[in-house]
């Protein structure tokens, strides 16, 4: 019999995985026809990252790197640069997510601007150590602060939508207990 830890993890790891599916899907949509204007904010590692911070359990690596490497390939970015570095974050994230569990939403989302900011500049410098045509600066810029500004709406919808929330303090021990 499946003890009910494993299958509530099992069943936010569909939920993540169905969410990733969905967001691809809708980007896929042509549903503006204009070119320009502001990039669409990451949402699937928004998602992993906003996951994390509460639930670690809930985003095996695994799993968040086989998706973005088939966003990669689908919206056609450079296969595995941003999958590696997004899955650096990640689990930087993860290993510095008991620290922030204890601090607020505005250290939580300076922490996740700054891992965002860095997987730009490395973007950037590796693209250009390489040779790689890469888009404006100011267009990248703006994709981040996009993704800045949506990070904390992540936030909220995962806490209150999603129902993935924080272990309380006495809470980690009874899951423990359960595995």
């Amino acid at each position: 019999m499946i003890s009910p830890l494993t299958l509530h993890r099992w069943a936010y790891l569909g939920l993540f995985l169905g969410l990733s599916a969905l967001i691809v899907f809708i980007r896929m949509l042509p549903l503006d026809a204009s070119s320009g204007g502001m990039p669409p904010p990451d949402l699937i590692v928004l998602l992993g990252f906003a996951w994390v911070l509460r639930r670690p359990d809930f985003v095996p690596v695994l799993p968040f790197a086989a998706v973005l490497l088939a966003t990669d390939m689908i919206f056609l970015r450079p296969p595995g640069l941003v999958t590696a570095l997004a899955v650096i974050g990640l689990e930087w994230l993860r290993v510095r997510g008991g620290a922030l569990r204890e601090r607020g939403l505005a250290v939580e989302w300076a922490t996740v601007g700054a891992v965002l900011a860095a997987m730009l500049l490395a973007e950037r410098v590796l693209l250009a150590l390489f040779f790689v045509e890469q888009g404006g600066f100011g267009l990248a810029v703006l994709g981040l602060a996009v993704n800045v500004v949506v990070y904390p709406l992540v936030a909220a919808i995962s806490v209150w939508g999603f129902g993935v929330r924080r272990l309380a303090p006495g809470e980690h021990a009874a899951e423990a207990r359960l595995i």
